[in-house]
């Protein structure tokens, strides 16, 4: 028993990245609109201070059916890691019975035998194995609770990319059906020129072609309004027409601060659960690599029992009933044919891929957010170019009006105008949407919308010993 600290198989230690992976900032963060000191990423959303974001996010935390199956997947790994503990105590049970006994021994006479008595066996983990097993599914918890925060910061990330989305087609909606309206009284004055001799049959039917088609892209963008006021419903986890009446009235889409705070490339490790899930999985594959290597010593253990048993009609009870035994055992496999030696290289092989996928996430971490910076800055240089273009356009359009009135230019060089205003007034909607999405975005790769500080506090931080999985049991397992 002095020996049952030793535990067999390789000890966790945490990866180390190259430098060249993890450098000292982010490469993008040249732009003046980024910042390398370390800011609050918490509630990232509360950035473009529009109150129904916030309220609706909040909607989505209590109601969203993905972060309620997140939460009950912690929960079974919970319990999987109070399965492994209870290894480390005996086990006792109590049983008894009655049977009737007829045999060569008793000449064939049926007699009825009573018994009752309690076992107890205990496992002595003298090679880890229990400890292993314990170590594997601490990390497995601790995984599982990454995965659950990784669900919540895609959630709000999600919540707004829909939000702002309605908001983005509410307003090319209101474009197009501006847009329409002007149509419709150039239209007018086309058919008044043409029954009038001014204008030809040909400008009408141009006019009444370019009215048909703004009619067209209506209701193209009111479909894609639906679709995304339904996504949110389904979001909260309510009907999908939950928020139809919060959302009819159309409002700005969220503008986005001209800086933003990035932090540096390391700070990933701590803030994205992504990662910190992928590390914890190669400390639980790192386990069971001791797990399987614990199979190629004996087994030992310690088993008693205490019962009595008596024919009917004796005391059960009585000293003479009385059974008893205690003692130790022991279990090794001498010969199975490699199945022993080929479980550890199979674990071996689990610990190398665990160690590449977490190499990998961490890379496709880094890329999202070096994507999502460019992004960023690039959606707020088009949205500007695009703004400038369509004013000019409606002032285009506005002194085209009344030169065609006055029948200094024919009816083609209006229709180019329209056109073009029609077209650049929904890209400048989409555009602002796109440029908030691309922000959205950019807090969704650098892990925002949690606060792994608090984790630190609480010491409950990827790479804690098992003893932390026995603090979140106290409650539910003594």
């Amino acid at each position: 028993m002095l020996v049952a600290s030793c535990e067999v198989g390789p000890d966790y230690e945490p990866p180390a990245l190259e430098e060249e992976v993890i450098e000292e900032s982010f490469t993008a963060v040249k732009d003046p609109a980024f910042s390398s000191d370390e800011g609050d990423i918490r509630e990232w959303w509360t950035v473009f201070d529009d109150p129904m974001l916030t309220s609706i996010i909040a909607l989505a935390e209590e109601g969203n059916k993905d972060l309620e199956i997140a939460v009950s997947r912690v929960s079974e790994a919970r319990a999987r890691l109070g399965f492994a503990k209870a290894g480390r105590y005996p086990s006792i049970g109590i049983g008894g019975g009655v049977n009737a006994q007829n045999d060569f021994f008793t000449g064939f006479e049926t007699r009825t035998v009573s018994s009752i008595g309690a076992d107890v066996s205990w496992e002595l983990d003298l090679f880890g194995r229990v400890a292993r097993q314990i170590e594997a599914e601490n990390a497995s918890y601790e995984a599982t609770e990454e995965d659950q925060r990784d669900v919540r910061v895609t959630l709000m990330a999600e919540v707004a990319r829909a939000y702002i989305g309605v908001r983005a087609l509410q307003m090319q909606l209101q474009s197009a059906e501006r847009n329409l309206a002007s149509q419709e009284q150039i239209l007018e004055l086309t058919r008044s020129r043409t029954l009038n001799g001014i204008s030809s049959e040909l400008d009408l039917s141009r006019a009444l072609s370019v009215y048909a088609a703004s009619e067209a892209a209506v209701p193209p963008l009111r479909v894609g309004l639906s679709r995304e006021v339904n996504t949110l419903g389904v979001l909260i986890g309510k009907n999908p027409t939950a928020l139809q009446k919060e959302l009819a009235e159309p409002k700005p889409i969220p503008v986005p601060p001209t800086h933003v705070t990035v932090g540096v490339p390391a700070d990933l490790l701590r803030q994205r659960p992504d990662i910190r899930a992928a590390e914890r999985r190669l400390a639980a594959q790192t386990a069971r690599v001791g797990i399987a290597t614990a199979d190629l010593y004996p087994t030992f253990g310690i088993g008693g029992s205490l019962g009595f048993s008596d024919f009917a009609g004796g005391n059960l009870l009585d000293a003479g009933s009385r059974a008893f035994s205690l003692g130790p055992s022991m279990q090794w496999t001498l010969f199975d044919g490699g199945r022993t030696r080929s479980a550890i290289e199979i674990a071996d092989a689990g610990v190398e891929q665990a160690l590449l996928l977490y190499e990998r996430t961490v890379l496709s971490a880094l890329q999202e957010v070096e994507t999502a910076m460019t992004t960023f800055t690039q959606e707020g240089s088009r949205v500007g170019a695009l703004e400038r273009a369509a004013a000019a356009s409606r002032d285009a359009l506005r002194l085209s009006t009344g030169l065609y009135e006055k029948g200094l230019i024919d009816y083609e060089q209006l229709l180019d105008v329209q056109r073009s205003l029609l077209a650049q007034e929904i890209e400048v909607a989409a555009a602002r949407g796109q440029a908030a999405t691309s922000l959205v975005m950019l807090y969704r790769a650098l892990g925002g919308g949690w606060d792994p500080g608090e984790l630190d506090q609480d010491g409950d931080a990827p790479g804690a010993d098992a003893a932390s999985g026995d603090a979140a049991l106290s409650d539910g397992n003594g």
